[in-house]
């Protein structure tokens, strides 16, 4: 969906990568047997690191080994279904299918065509989601109707936007956690969001500004050749770095489980990476280069 949330290739261990691998191709096996097959086509890397965010820290993780779509002649290692991968597939579903409806609403009938069809297929794996998550599914339903509002609006309050998205990102410890660990993980997640909300706008930025599309960025710093200034990269880097701060910070709180290292990795080196190849232009092309080419994967 966003794929901004994962780890620093170059600084994980061998293993590590493996699991990583394994977690992710995890969370595909979960949505196929929750959800269906169609549903394998929101698997995206930030619900993967919630995922490992969520996971039990008694529950050491199980592995298997299976073909799939992605590799039908070569067994890949992933883990066995838990509670946190459950969860992660049915928020997934959830705010896939929001999205898409979203884009639906935005758009004039043509240009949507490809988003009505995938919504529709996506229809009934999003209700029994919704049956499953209801109070996850109304926070997120009545947070994009806010962010709408403001988007129609051509607010270039960069925070308030931001804001709404970072409520819906913050709802994902609803089914999750409970006591001392609620607090700390709600703001590990909205903060999450705000970064993804914001990174996001900044690649979108010259796509947007050509098709004459709402970004909160453009409203916010007044841009209209789809550029940033250098003094506006270095406001956004400022923001983002403190948001990935707060981010450490609540993680800190929380306690370790088997994921740990990787989620480290993730918050202290790949989000940073993540804003620095954003604001230098060079996000695509690192996504490109970095391909992993045995299962098709970009990292």
């Amino acid at each position: 969906m966003f794929g901004y949330i994962k780890p620093l290739k170059d600084e994980l261990k061998v293993r590590e990568f493996e699991q990583f691998k394994a977690c992710y191709c995890a969370l595909c096996h979960t949505l196929k047997k929750q959800y269906g097959v169609f549903s394998r086509n929101i698997l995206n890397y930030d619900f993967t690191f919630l995922a490992m965010l969520l996971w039990d820290e008694s529950e050491a993780p199980a592995y298997k080994c299976a073909r799939c779509v992605a590799s039908p002649f070569i067994k890949k290692t992933y883990c066995a279904s838990s509670h946190a991968l459950e969860i992660c597939a049915g928020y997934s579903v959830i705010l896939a299918w929001w999205k898409l409806r979203d884009s639906v609403a935005d758009e004039s009938f043509l240009k949507s065509l490809r988003d009505r069809v995938l919504s529709l297929m996506l229809r009934r794996a999003y209700k029994k989601a919704s049956k499953n998550y209801t109070a996850f599914e109304n926070t997120v339903r009545l947070s994009l109707s806010a962010l709408k509002t403001l988007e129609q609006s051509g607010s270039d309050s960069l925070d308030a936007c931001a804001n709404q998205f970072a409520v819906i990102t913050e709802a994902l410890a609803i089914d999750a956690a409970d006591g001392s660990q609620r607090r700390p993980l709600e703001q590990l997640l909205y903060h999450t969001g705000r970064f993804i909300y914001i990174i996001d706008a900044c690649d979108d930025l010259e796509e947007d500004t050509k098709a004459g599309s709402f970004n909160p960025v453009a409203n916010r710093f007044k841009i209209k050749t789809g550029k940033l200034t250098n003094a506006d990269k270095e406001t956004i880097r400022a923001t983002l770095i403190h948001s990935c701060n707060l981010i450490g910070t609540a993680y800190e709180l929380l306690p370790q489980n088997a994921w740990t290292s990787i989620i480290r990795n993730i918050i202290y080196l790949g989000m940073p990476e993540a804003c620095a190849r954003v604001l230098d232009g060079t996000w695509n092309f690192y996504r490109v280069t970095r391909l992993n080419k045995g299962n098709g994967q970009t990292l």
